[in-house]
């Protein structure tokens, strides 16, 4: 049965605890946990800690244990989402090694994901990203399968802002480049955490992939996105993609939740659908972003058993 949880990026101010019973509260099974290093985020929805994987220790992990257990609410995988192929080589090399200590934290606490990006050079084409990707990747992966680990790759292009164009900063944005990805890195471990919204604003199918992949689709988020078809008509798709498209909670844009979810459960998805607040007409208060997540409980349940 899919479980329907939320990932805590939109929680920077509360604790994992804080977290785990929020998530209880309102009716969510399981949370994707934020394990960014403790740092300044770079980004928005980046640089939130809620797992600190250089301070897990045994005594940590028997609390962690403890907490979900009485909350019954599961950690779905632990999520951190750098550029490992950027093109500064000492902040790609930096994501790197924080992966691995991301990876084997999963481990020690019994999970069996994490969910991530592929990264990109923005600065170079696909092919030419190619042969880096394959020298960072398959070492990762080779650590994956040693830990029992499943890596959800989620599908945003990174293609929003000026510093992210042309190429944007993750290479997995489409089918092709899934299969090519897939085929090349050889891993049975390396799968996707599949979010439609990037499809939609993308102005492709995004039901299809969940039958042609679904035995890649390892995580899932929850994100909506409202198109402007007047302003895209004016910019045009090769505008910064923030110009014509806006992320929204579920319910609230493009993406028909009762197509996705029928699909998902028909092609024999039973995985976490996790919801990824990017709503800023929810951003003013942490008491908004809270609300946020109790009404795409709300909505989204119509969907789930």
């Amino acid at each position: 049965m899919i479980q329907l949880g939320f990932a805590s990026a939109i929680l920077e101010e509360l604790s994992l605890e804080e977290v785990l019973r929020l998530a209880a509260d309102i009716g969510y099974d399981c949370v994707e946990v934020m394990c960014w290093p403790l740092s300044k985020a770079e980004r928005r929805y980046a640089g939130i800690t809620h797992i600190d994987v250089n301070a897990l220790d045994a005594k940590r992990v028997a609390e962690i244990h403890a907490l979900v257990q009485e909350t019954g609410v599961e950690i779905s995988s632990l999520g951190y989402y750098p550029n490992c192929l950027a093109p500064d080589e000492e902040e790609a090399q930096r994501s790197v090694e924080h992966l691995k200590k991301v990876m084997q934290a999963a481990h020690d606490l019994g999970l069996g994901k994490v969910t991530t990006f592929i990264g990109r050079d923005y600065t170079r084409s696909v092919d030419d990203n190619w042969p880096r990707m394959l020298a960072t990747w398959q070492p990762l992966m080779e650590l994956a399968e040693r830990l029992n680990l499943k890596v959800g790759i989620e599908n945003c292009p990174m293609l929003f802002s000026r510093d992210e164009w042309p190429g944007g900063k993750n290479l997995a944005t489409s089918p092709s480049i899934w299969r090519r990805m897939f085929a090349d890195i050889g891993s049975p471990n390396l799968g996707l955490n599949y979010d439609p919204s990037h499809m939609v604003w993308q102005q492709m199918d995004y039901l299809k992939p969940i039958r042609d992949f679904v035995e890649r689709i390892f995580h899932a988020h929850a994100k909506d996105v409202r198109l402007d078809r007047h302003r895209l008509d004016e910019v045009g798709i090769l505008a910064h993609p923030l110009e014509y498209h806006t992320p929204k909670l579920p319910g609230l844009g493009e993406v028909n939740w009762g197509k996705y979810f029928s699909t998902l459960q028909d092609a024999g998805y039973d995985g976490p659908v996790c919801v990824e607040v990017e709503d800023r007409a929810y951003e003013g208060s942490l008491e908004d972003r809270k609300n946020s997540l109790r009404q795409s409980y709300r909505y989204l349940k119509n969907f789930i058993p």
